[in-house]
């Protein structure tokens, strides 16, 4: 019976196997919290509501709910996870409050990735 965990190659470089390691190590948190983000983008009705958020430029739970078909409770619990994961924010206009998109998405990804490229960089020789 083969081993399924064992690779092909004829030539490993261990010392470039145990710097992945260490780097996947020290980027633990970052990940994690990057893991976090990404989840939250990755709920369809999240994924509408940040969408709609970033063409509107900023919308109360009520059009939300009129426009996707929800409860406004059940919106206003997916911002509340968004807001959250710092994902939107908000502003009180009277008893309204709106929300909008923390920043553009592309500045967004930027912002989930920069603690990853943070890292110290691992160099080793292939």
């Amino acid at each position: 019976m083969k081993d399924s965990n064992r690779c092909i190659r004829v030539l490993a470089n261990p010392v470039q196997l145990q710097d992945c390691r260490n780097a996947l190590s020290e980027a633990q948190h970052p990940i994690r919290n990057i893991s976090s983000i990404l989840n939250l983008a990755g709920n369809e009705v999240r994924l509408k509501i940040m969408f709609l958020l970033q063409r509107e430029g900023e919308m109360c739970p009520c059009d939300l709910s009129d426009v996707l078909g929800m409860t406004v409770p059940a919106i206003s619990q997916h911002l509340k996870k968004m807001k959250e994961g710092s994902v939107v924010t908000d502003r009180k206009v009277g008893q309204t409050i709106f929300y909008s998109m923390v920043e553009d998405p592309q500045s967004l990804i930027t912002k989930v990735l920069q603690p990853l490229m943070n890292q110290p960089e691992v160099k080793s020789e292939l």
